[in-house]
């Protein structure tokens, strides 16, 4: 009986870890703040320079400037962009994956290069199809997850304009 408590442990960090295929991942230093128009590596960003202000959590249906929502990637949040011609169909089901998730953020995205990607601090992925369950297990591990410099700072109270 001593050995199912390790062992169950043992079982929690390996499914804990398990990598999402087509994940890329990057490395970024946190607290960079700079004002202005800023250009990343990623399209969209994954982490990076970032304004002071942070985008508020939240489902927008116009595009959002790159700078403030890095630093909510920073804070735990999860950007779910997509194509701005993306079917109405698929928009509802992206609204549905991040209903009830308070460090989401869903929003158009310009010249995205496929119709939809996820992105967190320092992870990305990219996907053809909104129904795509890699979405859903990219939430649940970078959502307020471990690669969030400042995981749990808030979502909500700074900036909630779009462009």
């Amino acid at each position: 009986m001593k050995r199912a408590l390790p062992l169950l442990l043992l079982v929690l960090t390996a499914c804990g870890s398990k990598s999402i295929e087509g994940v890329q991942t990057f490395t970024y230093a946190a607290g960079d703040h700079r004002s202005g128009s800023l250009v990343y590596a990623e399209n969209p960003p994954a982490g990076g320079p970032h304004n002071p202000a942070w985008q508020n959590c939240g489902v927008y249906d116009r595009p959002l400037y790159n700078e403030y929502v890095v630093h909510s990637l920073e804070h735990g949040a999860v950007w779910i962009t997509y194509r701005p011609d993306l079917d109405a169909a698929q928009v509802d089901t992206l609204k549905k994956l991040v209903e009830g998730r308070p460090y989401t953020i869903l929003s158009p995205y310009e010249g995205l290069d496929t119709p939809v990607a996820a992105s967190a601090w320092g992870a990305q992925l990219k996907v053809d199809k909104a129904d795509d369950s890699r979405l859903k297990a990219f939430l649940d591990k970078y959502e307020q997850g471990a690669t969030a410099p400042e995981r749990g700072a808030s979502c909500s109270g700074a900036y909630g304009e779009t462009r």
